[in-house]
């Protein structure tokens, strides 16, 4: 029953179109044609869904007018008007375009672009097509034209809901947490053989994992972060450059952690020359100089939305996977207690501070994606685009992005992105993580709580993303991934009567009769009976 109703949601979600409000200005003469882009409001205005059933407008330029009063107005019937933003209404710019008989009105803006809106009355009043353009784009095309006569086509190609970005999202999701769950269990596995034959259970003090073991201290962490979050929101433009030196630097550290513990697996690359009696890997320096040099790019180019997401990308999941490895947690307990305090804190900084906010906007996706990303931003369908194509405002790399591959009109008012913050990932990752320790803890060859909680996570990806496309409003991850993983991962230990165990993280405690042992009381190093803290 289950398959079925995944089939039919996907397949409503893949026929399902929406009509954006970014639509698509075609200009052209006998040799150029050119095109921009448009924002306009589409219960107001009724533009073609294609280029070949648009309209074809002579174009009157009257961008030295604000058109709001029907003085020195030219004869434009059955053309194209455009005029400059600014001193009265759009249903009264119009009004007047259309009383002089113009069949389109275009406004240019120096200012960030919303769907023009009106009251009830005056959209019945409106009979053309009205849009907003940037300035810089009909200075720009009249350039181009050198003063000659346009044809403008308005045209808005409808937008399918689901994008192949949300796969591509999932994939790198899953992937990450996956990897960064065997990671940690192959660590600790490595860990424990190391410990065996050396006779010895004492952790080595220098493997530079952090396990969290104390509520006290995830309440503090969590308050912290809390505190944090609401100084980036009053201080973003001082805080931000601070989060970006931070990020290139232990994003280059992840990335060199990952590389240097996948050539070490394969075992590639273990040549060294000697340096003041020292003998310096020719590896560690080849893959550190590699992963400054791309922590550095990204650096430079961070604002060039058009490839830089990859590097981005590509850093994030080092990041991700280093840490769900270096961050431990020691017990199930100390799993629930951080996630759901954690998800408190999504649910709370997304869906309740817009009530306190003066432009009522969540405090979270203000930080996450910036105070001025306005072009990325939507509330339902409502978007906002800014006047300069080419923005320099900073933005936090905290977050995955891909590109909507099916907006390709909208790439004209600015690169469109799906994205995924990275604690959407790290936070049931290091449950996920957890869970694959306990398994090497417990000997369960068949890795039953790192697959369970895997697929738990996959599941609640799912869900958020078939939310998300429903609702067409961003959704705290978090709100269905940490149900999932938790839930999902209890009952396995319930079902297998090992939940004192799992709760408690407790690894050498016999399960039942018909089990060994997950860890020998005759081990050497333990007295019969000895706990391990």
């Amino acid at each position: 029953m289950s398959t079925k109703l995944w089939i039919v949601l996907g397949v409503v979600i893949l026929s399902t179109q929406s009509f954006a409000q970014e639509a698509v200005l075609h200009l052209s003469n006998e040799a150029v044609d050119r095109e921009y882009c448009l924002v306009y409001n589409a219960s107001w205005s009724n533009i073609s869904t294609s280029l070949r059933d648009a309209v074809k407008y002579q174009v009157v330029n009257l961008v030295t007018s604000f058109l709001c009063d029907s003085t020195n107005v030219p004869d434009v019937t059955g053309k194209a008007l455009v005029v400059m933003r600014g001193q009265c209404d759009f249903s009264q710019k119009a009004l007047i375009a259309q009383e002089h008989g113009a069949t389109a009105l275009l406004i240019a803006s120096n200012k960030s672009m919303s769907p023009p809106s009106a009251n009830d009355s005056e959209y019945a009043k409106v009979k053309i097509p009205l849009a907003l353009m940037r300035y810089r784009d009909f200075a720009d095309a009249q350039q181009v034209f050198s003063g000659k006569e346009m044809t403008a086509q308005l045209y808005a190609p409808p937008v399918p809901m689901f994008d192949v970005s949300i796969i591509v999202m999932l994939c790198i999701a899953v992937v990450t947490v996956a990897l960064g769950g065997y990671w940690s269990g192959a660590s600790e596995k490595e860990k424990q053989s190391e410990s065996s034959f050396l006779g010895t259970t004492e952790e080595s003090s220098n493997n530079g994992e952090l396990s969290l073991y104390s509520p006290l201290k995830v309440v503090i962490f969590v308050g912290l972060m809390c505190i944090m979050l609401v100084l980036m929101y009053f201080f973003y433009k001082y805080l931000v450059y601070v989060i970006i030196a931070i990020f290139c630097v232990a994003s280059a550290t992840a990335l060199y952690s990952c590389l240097d513990a996948l050539l070490d697996k394969v075992g590639c690359g273990k040549c060294s020359f000697s340096c003041r009696s020292r003998a310096v890997p020719v590896r560690s320096l080849l893959l550190a100089a590699l992963c400054v040099s791309v922590a550095v790019v990204w650096g430079v180019y961070r604002n060039e939305d058009r490839w830089i997401w990859i590097l981005q990308d590509l850093l994030g999941i080092a990041f991700c996977l280093n840490f769900m490895k270096t961050i431990t947690l020691s017990n199930f307990k100390i799993c629930v207690i951080l996630l759901g305090l954690l998800l408190l804190y999504d649910v709370f900084f997304v869906f309740i501070t817009p009530f306190f906010t003066p432009n009522g906007e969540s405090i979270m996706v203000q930080v996450a994606l910036g105070p001025a990303s306005a072009g990325e931003k939507t509330e339902g369908n409502i978007v906002e685009v800014p006047a300069d194509p080419t923005p320099t405002y900073e933005k936090l790399p905290v977050v995955m992005r891909v590109p909507r591959f099916s907006a390709w009109a909208q790439n004209l008012c600015g690169m469109q992105f799906s994205i995924l913050g990275y604690g959407d990932i790290i936070v049931p990752g290091l449950l996920i993580a957890y869970c694959a320790r306990f398994d090497i803890w417990s000997g369960s060859s068949k890795r039953i709580y790192f697959i369970t909680c895997t697929i738990a996570y996959f599941l609640g990806m799912m869900v958020t993303f078939a939310v998300m496309l429903l609702s067409k409003m961003g959704q705290p991850a978090l709100l269905y991934l940490v149900p999932f993983t938790l839930l999902s991962s209890a009952a396995v230990a319930w079902s297998r009567k090992e939940m004192r165990q799992f709760w408690s993280g407790t690894t050498y405690q016999v399960l039942d009769s018909s089990r060994e042992p997950l860890l020998q009381d005759e081990q050497p190093g333990y007295a019969s009976g000895e706990r391990k803290c």
